[in-house]
C-alpha cells in the first residue's frame, strides 16, 4: 500500500490523499506536478521515473489515511 506522502519533497507544498497533482518514483518519492516537471520526471533520489500517484479517497482513505510525516527540507 502506498503512503501518500503529505507533500513534495522538493518545495513542500501540500499533497493531499484525495487530489491529483502528485508524483511517485518507484520508492515513492514524492513531488508536486511543478517540480515534477522542473526535474524532467525523474526522481534525484534514484534516477527513476516520477509518475502520476493514484488518489486515495471515501472509505480507503478513511479506513488507510495518508502518512503525516513531511519529507520537504529546507
Amino acid at each position: 500500500m502506498l503512503a501518500m506522502r503529505p507533500d513534495c519533497e522538493r518545495c513542500g507544498v501540500d499533497l493531499p490523499a484525495d487530489a491529483p497533482g502528485a508524483f511517485i518514483c518507484s520508492f515513492e518519492c514524492t513531488y508536486c506536478a511543478s517540480c515534477a516537471e522542473a526535474l524532467d520526471d525523474r526522481c534525484p533520489n534514484c534516477g527513476g521515473e516520477l509518475m502520476d500517484r493514484p488518489t486515495r479517497t471515501g472509505k480507503a482513505l478513511a479506513d488507510h489515511p495518508a502518512a503525516q510525516e513531511r519529507r520537504h527540507r529546507s
